[in-house]
C-alpha cells in the first residue's frame, strides 16, 4: 500500500517514532493542544485527528484510534507497518472488574484477554496471548512512581461487545483476576507482535459496572491527566 493510505493523509517522516493513542479524537485534540509544544495536524481522515509536537524536546505525535478492535486494527497496522512508526502508547477509559480500582484509577495491561476472532488471521494453531512490551511498561511503571501515582498492572479484557447480551460475563472474567475491561488492546498487541514493533496500553478507570460509578463524557475527554503525563514521560524515555 502505499502512502498516503486510505485512512490516514500524513506523509512519510509526519509521525514520530512513539504514539500516543487515545481512542477519542478529541482527547487526541486536547492532548496535542495542551501537553505539546508545536503541535501540527497530520491527519484528519474521517476525523480521526492526529497530531505531532514535541514534549520536552523530544518529538512525539498523538492519534485518535476510535473504538473497537478493527479500527484500532487499522490505524496501528498503518502506522506500524507503513509510517515507520515503532511504539504506540494507548491512552484510554476502562471499566474496573477488579474491587481494587476505583475511578481515575490507573491501569496498565500487561497482558489482553479477548473474546474476539482478530487473532485468528494469523492462521495460529492455538491460542496467541497478546502482550505488552516490557521496556515500555517498565518506563511507564516508574513514571508513574516518579509522579507519586500507582499504576495497576495486569490483565485486562479486550472486548468486542459493549452491549453484552450475557449479562454475567464480566463476572466470570473478574473471578480470573482480570482488572479492567475495554475495546482495543489485543488487536494493538497482535498487530505489535507481528510487525516486530513495540506497544503498551494504558488506562484511567471511567466506570465501576459493579458499584454502578461512573464518569461523565466530559470528564473522559478531558481528564485522565495522571496518565496522560505518564504514558509522555515513557515517550520522552524512549
Amino acid at each position: 500500500m502505499s502512502v498516503p493510505t486510505p485512512h490516514i493523509s500524513a506523509k512519510i517522516g509526519d509521525f514520530a517514532k512513539t504514539v500516543l493513542m487515545p481512542g477519542d479524537p478529541l482527547r487526541a485534540k486536547f492532548i496535542a493542544e495542551n501537553k505539546l509544544e508545536n503541535a501540527r495536524l497530520v491527519n484528519e481522515v474521517r476525523g480521526m485527528l492526529g497530531y505531532t509536537g514535541l514534549y520536552k524536546g523530544k518529538p512525539v505525535s498523538v492519534m485518535a484510534s476510535g473504538m473497537g478492535m478493527p479500527s484500532m486494527g487499522i490505524y496501528s497496522y498503518e502506522l506500524f507497518n507503513f509510517y515507520g512508526v515503532e511504539n504506540i502508547i494507548r491512552i484510554g477509559s476502562a471499566g474496573a472488574l477488579s474491587d481494587k480500582l476505583d475511578l481515575y484509577d490507573i491501569v496498565a495491561a500487561i497482558g489482553a484477554c479477548t473474546n474476539s476472532a482478530y487473532g485468528s488471521q494469523f492462521g495460529l494453531n492455538g491460542s496467541f496471548a497478546p502482550t505488552a512490551s516490557y521496556p515500555l511498561l517498565k518506563a511507564f511503571d516508574e513514571a508513574c512512581e516518579a509522579l507519586g501515582t500507582k499504576a495497576h498492572i495486569g490483565n485486562v479484557l479486550s472486548s468486542d461487545t459493549f452491549y453484552s447480551a450475557d449479562e454475567s460475563c464480566n463476572e466470570r472474567w473478574r473471578a480470573m483476576g482480570v482488572l479492567a475491561v475495554e475495546m482495543e488492546t489485543a488487536a494493538l498487541y497482535l498487530n505489535a507482535a507481528k510487525a516486530g514493533k513495540n506497544a503498551l496500553a494504558v488506562f484511567t478507570i471511567s466506570d465501576c459496572p459493579f458499584t454502578k460509578k461512573e464518569t461523565t463524557a466530559e470528564q473522559r475527554q478531558n481528564s485522565f491527566g495522571e496518565m496522560i503525563t505518564a504514558a509522555l514521560e515513557t515517550a520522552a524515555a524512549l
